[in-house]
């Protein structure tokens, strides 16, 4: 570390001032800090990113098990059967993280891990007692855990079972799933997920057939085009609620009381293309087609009326029952995942180019561009669909803030993915200026959007370490902490350096949650 420090120290006063001031702006800015007491800055994970132990002490395959053993599935044809190794060095990790200076840090149950075959199967005990442990010495260092109950992965087991989330069943399997995991990790955990990013997943997965399954199934569900991530979708809102439904009910005030549920759902922003009424309003329905299509039922119990006037028929319905079921549920609040902004076009009313994507009637025909008259909307990153645009960020958080108004919101997943190559030298990869430049520049835009009056109680960077990056494998890298596969060592680039000092000023530190944490590891 201290070798590491000299290196950088005179890389460090050369960048300073080409950082624009931005990058430094919360670290020299002497007015008030925008974030309020008690905000949680963290750090995102993911359990098949992460945990590595694919098969270790009773899990079972999952289906990202499956699809990445498939050769052509991922870019480097890596897998997470190792990944980080945080199955064997979570005490490692935590130890880091504390390091790091966070007060809280996001995590994923990995469901092969704790039900190995579903409801049809025992629990194993040696995947609670592996997250219990995990989230204990999290605890200890202070650090709050949010806990996501699914982040895409899900038995292989149900997978052939059902056919997955086209199965109703599924909400059955689910609700069982997380009535286990309050049961057994509820008394330590005060802030529940229970789906990041189901419609991204659902996208990729039953629309785009990128993800497993990978590819549409075949009669009576339809194919791809005609309906397959709508009924995939109604299933996960209807799992949802009755996750909701069972910890409101059975373990909110039992378990301590103050615990909260959500749910995290990746936000686009949309700016029109053109300053038409066509573009405006197609702009308007990217939100309705992207983070409302989940979030309009789970809140007011009913599908956006753009969807509803574009799919018709095609929209599956919810039932008396199902209405009953929303009603009861809710959330708590609103985990929000954002990295881009996309230009909207009309492709309703207008002809755009077929290749375009958004451009088809389950999409909305919303054209979605990253350039405009050749220019692009912000600096490509690493990955050629994400842009930088700051302004995104305050505007998305601004539109939660105003059409979802009295639902706390976090922030729980946004980042920086770099253009580095596998012949990238080391100190390319540590010295991740960009990705400081961004985090400075989304944190202002948070910080902005805080002042103006909205709720937001958290912001979790994606990602702690560079990690497997689903299809793109290990090639692209979006984490404070480079890793070496082979050693497993962690080393802090400039932007963990960065954040620290961040967080350091602008933290207001919270003694009374830091001893609840400690009497709940003591407690144990």
């Amino acid at each position: 570390m201290a070798t590491y420090c000299r290196q950088w120290l005179p890389l460090l006063l050369l960048l300073l001032p080409l950082m624009e001031s931005s990058a430094s702006r919360f670290l020299e800015d002497s007015s008030p800090s925008p974030f309020p007491p008690n905000f949680f800055f963290g750090t995102s994970s993911s359990s098949y990113q992460y945990e590595g132990g694919y098969l270790s002490d009773g899990k079972s395959l999952s289906n990202w098990d499956v699809f990445s053993h498939q050769p052509g599935n991922i870019l480097d044809g890596s897998n997470g059967d190792v990944a980080a190794d945080q199955y064997h060095l979570y005490q490692k990790d935590a130890n880091l993280l504390a390091s790091l200076g966070v007060n809280s840090h996001k995590l994923s149950i990995s469901w092969s891990r704790v039900l190995p075959k579903g409801r049809h199967g025992n629990i194993n005990w040696e995947g609670i007692n592996y997250y219990t442990n995990l989230i204990d010495s999290l605890l200890l260092k202070g650090i709050e855990p949010f806990v996501t109950i699914n982040h895409y992965d899900l038995p292989q087991e149900l997978q052939d079972r059902y056919q997955g989330w086209l199965s109703p069943e599924m909400q059955e399997e689910y609700a069982y799933f997380a009535d286990v995991c309050f049961k057994h990790l509820g008394d330590k955990v005060k802030y529940w997920i229970t789906f990041n990013e189901p419609n991204m997943w659902t996208i990729a997965a039953y629309r785009w057939g990128l993800w497993p399954p990978n590819g549409c199934s075949s009669q009576p569900h339809g194919n791809c085009s005609e309906g397959e991530p709508l009924i995939v979708a109604h299933n996960i809102i209807l799992a949802h609620a009755a996750a909701v439904n069972i910890y409101r009910k059975n373990y909110q005030k039992q378990q301590g009381g103050g615990g909260q549920i959500g749910i995290s759902l990746l936000f686009y922003w949309f700016e029109p293309m053109t300053n038409s009424t066509a573009d405006k309003a197609a702009a308007e329905r990217g939100h309705s087609f992207m983070s409302n299509w989940f979030l309009d039922p789970i809140i007011y119990g009913s599908y956006p009326k753009d969807m509803k006037d574009l799919l018709g028929s095609n929209l599956p319905e919810f039932s008396n029952t199902d209405l009953e079921k929303l009603k009861a549920g809710g959330l708590d609040f609103i985990g929000i995942n954002h990295y881009t902004t996309y230009y909207a076009q009309d492709c309703l009313y207008s002809t755009c180019d077929p290749s375009m994507s958004g451009n088809t009637r389950e999409e909305g025909f919303v054209g979605q561009s990253l350039s405009k008259n050749g220019n692009f909307i912000g600096e490509l990153t690493g990955l050629p669909y994400l842009a930088v645009y700051p302004p995104g960020m305050e505007r998305v958080v601004t539109y939660a803030k105003e059409k979802f108004p009295d639902i706390p919101l976090y922030v729980t997943e946004t980042g920086y993915c770099d253009t580095t190559t596998p012949n990238s030298s080391i100190e390319e990869v540590l010295h991740d200026t960009k990705r400081v430049k961004f985090l400075a520049d989304y944190l202002h835009a948070v910080g902005t959007a805080i002042r103006k009056g909205a709720d937001v109680r958290g912001y979790f960077i994606w990602s702690l370490f560079d990690n497997f990056e689903w299809t793109s494998g290990y090639t692209k890298r979006m984490g404070l902490y480079q890793f070496d596969r082979a050693t497993q060592k962690r080393t802090p680039k400039l932007s963990a350096k960065w954040y620290k000092q961040f967080i350091a000023k602008n933290q207001k530190v919270d003694s009374k949650m830091q001893s609840r944490n400690m009497m709940l590891h003591q407690n144990q």
